[in-house]
């Protein structure tokens, strides 16, 4: 099923419809990582990739205007080497099943008591490769800045704020006392 809506991702005509296919492959894969006893990375897909990700996607497909032939045009001179990259993929994968199925007795190994998957890839992630969970996550700013960047546009029918107006101004410009006599009674 993943790998129906995988090729559907890439071969469908509409981009809403590869979004969903999208979708649809990771809620597969998260389906996978639960099978491998990984709930943690698998929760972490659904929300992160599905919740957050899959929405922004969806959002910005259907704001811009999307011609598709011009997506469209090299799609069949990419595909001999999309094939033999997807066979590669396919052999490591088969690689490295066949290799636990048919691979020695001691690889496999039981889960002690009170084990928590969770944990273990919190001190792997932030004791052995901290600096490049950091570099990755610096990476991962930098593209948000620029996917930001890159959708900016300024509208002439918005009004928006300068804050640096907004700060250089002095009580003499907007306040004006008034001297007026008191009312009698």
């Amino acid at each position: 099923m993943l790998l129906v809506a995988a090729l559907r991702v890439i071969t469908a005509r509409n981009p809403v419809h590869a979004a969903l296919y999208l979708v649809l492959a990771f809620f597969n894969a998260s389906g996978l990582w639960l099978l491998l006893r990984a709930e943690f990375l698998a929760i972490t897909l659904v929300l992160v990739y599905v919740g957050a990700v899959m929405v922004l996607f969806l959002f910005v497909v259907m704001m811009l205007d999307i011609n598709l032939e011009q997506l469209r045009e090299g799609f069949w001179q990419n595909l001999p080497l999309a094939v033999v990259v997807g066979g590669v993929m396919a052999f490591e994968m088969v690689a490295v099943l066949a290799g636990r199925y048919f691979g020695s007795a001691t690889s496999t190994h039981a889960v002690p008591a009170g084990y928590s998957n969770t944990r273990a890839l919190g001190r792997v992630l932030y004791t052995q490769y901290v600096y490049a969970f950091e570099i990755a996550a610096v990476i991962l700013l930098v593209a948000i800045i620029a996917a930001i960047a890159l959708t900016l546009r300024r509208r002439k029918d918005t009004k928006g704020q300068d804050p640096a107006r907004q700060v250089a101004v002095r009580r003499e410009d907007r306040v004006r006392m008034v001297s007026m006599p008191s009312e009698k009674e």
